[in-house]
């Protein structure tokens, strides 16, 4: 017998998908009412339909009838699966949300045709809600602290919320009594995209039961279970961390081994057996003999290996390559010099560009370059020409405010359905450089993405291209694109390529990094930032450059303003790079 709550829940689930859909509101509010109803009545619905007795209940007519003996019958209905097919997955989990009913629901897919949650909250970061009617800054955010309260209880997150949660612990872990050392490991350590929870290692006193309990009485956590040398805390922020408790002179071997990644370790275990090493967690043996190496260094020299930087561990040709040579100096924070990709309150930015520009130089940049939307990204105040001149204007005037510090202008210029640029030659060359990035039609084959973007790299004022799968992490997959043929465009057009280092981005992807700098396409590191505090998501694109194996040389934020602006008048003039 089905339970009737089911029904009553199959209901009320109809009637919101048919408000969003934008049914008849009688239709809508009819099968509100007959889920109240329902609940109401004490009489079993399978008696009810057997006896024929549903329509004789005020409310329910033959249609609702027909509804409630379909599912009470089969477990589901034909009308609610037709409806389900024609609205979004992502719609319902966004009901979930606090203060998220289906009136406003409906205007964002409208409005903004946004489907998912990782959607919605990338929205609220972009200021894109503010505008909307029913909504305003208080609105925005309810819903994104209603995100993250969901996002609590998830078991995937970005790297960015749980490597900021793993260096918080750090410093309390680091004062409780019998602690010595600490370090981050695991999946945060090699910075994966997506990380599942907080890895750490501590080298600590013996008594392990002792020191759990100090543990426990310092870190806001809601559980915690000692096996072993591992303490496994649920915290309160619905995070899970693995702290593993090891002597002192285990911690190169554990910071190795727990590490990982495990295909690396599989790998790296089968280089150390060939030279009749035993390789673990614990050390490096030899005959029972444990080796004496106090550095993850050390351990790598023993096995014949060059270092490999914890972002390269995952088993993807960085063993092989160390055998034979050491590993390239790869790109670091320090070495970029400007930053590139920055949205002022000119679109949907937070800050002025002189705010921007302050903030760029306390944090030891030498360039700014300021890009906002296009016209036609009207959902983020896209520049007309007449704001456009307006800023150049503003821009042309702090320059000849600032000493040793350039502010170059830009455009992050859409990429129309048909591969065309937003604005025609004449108000691009305006612009220093031209960012081009799809931000409307997703729904592409591989065939039309690719050669949507290809044409856009025609462009003689395309500079870079933005975010060029269109990916959000966690909340919706890019556009399919031809990788390959991009880069070899790239390659031949002189048009770097952006990744985009906003952490819901990460985009391009970072296993294609390297078969980028093979062909030469210059990289370019850039925040994406709204607000100044968005900037600082330059360290996430630095951790991908560096699992993709890029140096100072393959970054294009790495050259001076002066030699950027070298980069894109030679891709303007058609000139060799």
């Amino acid at each position: 017998m089905i339970d009737k709550n089911i029904v009553i829940q199959a209901l009320q689930e109809y009637a919101v998908l048919m408000e969003i859909k934008g049914e008849n509101p009688f239709k809508v509010r009819a099968y509100q009412n007959a889920g109240r109803i329902l609940s109401g009545i004490s009489d079993d619905i399978e008696l009810l339909i057997e006896q024929d007795r549903l329509t004789s209940i005020k409310g329910i007519g033959k249609g609702i009838a027909d509804f409630i003996k379909e599912y009470t019958t089969n477990g589901q209905s034909s009308d609610l699966n037709k409806l389900k097919k024609e609205i979004p997955a992502g719609i319902l989990d966004m009901l979930r949300i606090p203060g998220m009913g289906p009136k406003k629901v409906k205007t964002i897919l409208e409005k903004l045709h946004i489907t998912t949650i990782g959607e919605l909250e990338y929205a609220c970061l972009e200021n894109r809600l503010l505008d909307l009617e029913g909504f305003g800054e208080k609105t925005q955010t309810k819903i994104l602290q209603g995100i993250q309260l969901l996002k609590k209880y998830s078991d995937h997150h970005l790297l960015s919320r749980l490597l900021t949660e793993a260096e918080e612990i750090q410093m309390p872990l680091s004062k409780v009594e019998g602690i010595k050392k600490i370090a981050v490991v695991g999946s945060l350590r090699r910075r994966r995209e997506i990380v599942r929870n907080i890895n750490i290692i501590v080298v600590a006193e013996k008594d392990f039961i002792r020191l759990s309990k100090k543990i426990s009485g310092l870190l806001p956590m809601e559980s915690h279970t000692l096996e072993g040398n591992k303490l496994t805390v649920s915290l309160q922020s619905g995070t899970q961390m693995i702290l593993y408790l090891i002597a002192e002179n285990q911690f190169s071997y554990a910071l190795l081994y727990y590490t990982g990644s495990r295909e690396f370790n599989s790998a790296l275990q089968g280089v150390a057996r060939k030279q009749d090493y035993q390789l673990t967690e614990n050390g490096l043996f030899r005959k029972g003999k444990k080796e004496d190496c106090e550095t993850e260094q050390e351990i790598f020299e023993k096995l014949g290996l060059h270092y490999i930087p914890a972002e390269l561990r995952e088993n993807r040709g960085e063993i092989l390559y160390a055998q034979q040579n050491p590993i390239p100096q790869l790109v670091e924070e320090s070495d970029l010099k400007g930053v590139i990709h920055v949205h002022s309150n000119y679109s949907d930015g937070v800050h002025s560009i002189r705010e921007l520009a302050i903030a760029c130089q306390k944090m030891g940049f030498s360039y700014l370059v300021i890009c906002d939307h296009s016209k036609s990204a009207a959902y983020a105040q896209g520049l007309n020409e007449s704001r456009i001149n307006e800023q150049v204007a503003e821009i042309d005037q702090l320059n000849k405010e600032f000493k040793n510090f350039r502010i170059l202008k830009s455009i992050e210029c859409d990429i129309l359905s048909d591969g065309k640029l937003d604005y025609d030659d004449s108000i691009l060359s305006k612009f220093d450089l031209v960012i081009a990035s799809i931000h409307s039609r997703f729904n592409m084959s591989k065939a039309e993405a690719t050669d949507r973007l290809m044409r856009a790299m025609e462009n003689p004022f395309t500079t870079i291209i933005g975010h060029p799968t269109g990916r959000l992490l966690l909340a919706r997959e890019g556009y399919p694109v031809d990788i390959e043929a991009l880069l070899n465009a790239a390659a031949e057009r002189q048009v770097a390529i952006e990744l985009n280092a906003n952490p819901h981005r990460l985009d391009l992807d970072w296993r294609y990094l390297q078969h980028a700098k093979e062909k030469g396409v210059k990289i370019s590191i850039n925040p994406d930032a709204h607000r100044i505090e968005g900037i600082s998501d330059i360290r996430y694109g630095v951790s991908m450059a560096r699992k993709g194996w890029l140096t100072s040389d393959d970054v294009l934020n790495c050259m001076s303003w002066q030699e950027l602006l070298h980069f894109a008048q030679r891709k303007r003039s058609h000139s060799a790079y």
